[in-house]
């Protein structure tokens, strides 16, 4: 019997360069705040990059794809510190949120994503998914490190706990956008520390 050997894919062209892309995100962030959406174009950003605009077109098919990893990027930057309890953990990621949004390239890149994303579908499941999504992870580790130390129940099946966690992300992060970028008010320590009282509280009650 004859074996027939299948040659490994290759990839063609040149392999993506990770300083480009960071080149790029950081000149689009930059144009965001010096030009505004509708100003902004692939070409200049291309400029402040220093790269040919044809770079730009094989990573990212136009702007809106653009700006919202421009965007997501800055958001990776979250961490959930581990400070012994789930009190303390909710205020310190809530002043970082909070701190995330007063950088003038975060509140003005996410400001135009979102008003963009009320009439592009696409462009709302781009957001939803590079950033909402990718956020999530903070929830679903300080739930699990709450239930390790037995601040929480865990929940009764996997839909439940996909459900909660769903409405404990957009609890803090519409409370948190709203506060800081709609109402312009300060996310100060106290704030924080009264927010996530009124969180944990009903947290309690539901699971009561």
């Amino acid at each position: 019997m004859l074996s027939r050997s299948h040659p490994k894919p290759t990839r063609s062209g040149r392999p993506r360069s990770a300083t480009a892309d960071e080149a790029i995100l950081e000149a689009t962030r930059e144009s965001l705040v010096d030009l505004g959406w509708s100003k902004l174009t692939m070409g200049d950003v291309a400029t402040r990059a220093g790269v040919a605009k044809t770079t730009l077109y094989r990573r990212w098919a136009g702007k809106n794809e653009l700006v919202v990893d421009a965007v997501a990027v800055l958001f990776d930057e979250l961490e959930l510190p581990d400070l012994g309890s789930l009190s303390a953990d909710v205020e310190a990621v809530v002043l970082q949120f909070a701190a995330l949004l007063e950088r003038p390239e975060t509140k003005t890149a996410l400001m135009a994503v979102v008003a963009e994303s009320t009439r592009d579908e696409a462009l709302r499941d781009r957001i939803r998914n590079s950033i909402v999504d990718r956020q999530k992870r903070l929830v679903l580790e300080g739930r699990a490190r709450a239930q390790e130390r037995g601040e929480l129940p865990a929940e009764p099946d996997a839909e439940t706990a996909a459900r909660t966690a769903d409405l404990i992300f957009d609890v803090i992060a519409g409370a948190v956008v709203h506060r800081a970028l709609v109402s312009a008010e300060p996310v100060d320590a106290d704030w924080a520390r009264r927010f996530t009282l009124l969180l944990l509280s009903g947290l309690g009650a539901a699971s009561a």
